[in-house]
């Protein structure tokens, strides 16, 4: 879902002028980029899904801190507290606290019933999942949609602005396409 994650970012930077496209593209994706040390140290790990060979949307994935709902809150919570007190302008740390929270919300979506409520599964409540991923076409077209319509907002705003409309549009939908492509081969 990285590419939809993108084009969320996108979108909401056509609202939210004051607050930078790479914090917003960063925000995005934050919950992932915690998630990336503590798979490396063992901590949250990546099984492929039964029946599969763990191409795209064909894992079970168990992120207990980063991807539980009240760790992705807390998450969420302290870097835009961080920001807000970064920046000094609080509604833009609330801007990006609800855009690192974005990325658990997106992830119900297509992830199997495999995101803890609480960090560590604690209370072995039960894990939270639409499993939208077992469906690659499905997952695909909704994440390229989201994709060109978070671009078509950014650049309609972005020239209304007289921004760089054009090129980081372009750069959006190039590098939002690539990743999909990637994830769909498996890489």
């Amino acid at each position: 879902m990285i590419t939809g994650h993108f084009g969320l970012a996108a979108a909401v930077k056509s609202a939210e002028k004051p607050v930078p496209l790479w914090a917003l593209m960063l925000a995005t994706v934050w919950l992932d980029i915690i998630f990336a040390p503590l798979f490396l140290a063992g901590i949250e790990t990546i099984d492929d899904a039964p029946g599969t060979n763990g191409g795209y949307g064909d894992g079970i994935i168990h992120a207990d801190y980063t991807h539980s709902l009240v760790g992705a809150l807390l998450i969420a919570a302290v870097t835009g507290w961080l920001c807000a007190l970064w920046w000094k302008n609080r509604r833009a740390g609330v801007v990006i606290g609800a855009v690192v929270f974005s990325h658990w919300l997106l992830d119900l979506l297509v992830h199997r019933a495999d995101m803890p409520i609480l960090p560590g599964n604690l209370g072995d409540l039960p894990r939270l999942g639409l499993g939208l991923w077992q469906y690659h076409a499905l997952t695909a077209t909704i994440e390229a949609l989201l994709l060109l319509v978070g671009a078509a907002l950014y650049w309609r705003a972005a020239r209304r602005a007289g921004g760089r409309a054009t090129l980081l549009t372009v750069l959006i939908v190039a590098s939002g396409g690539l990743t999909l492509a990637l994830d769909l081969a498996g890489i």
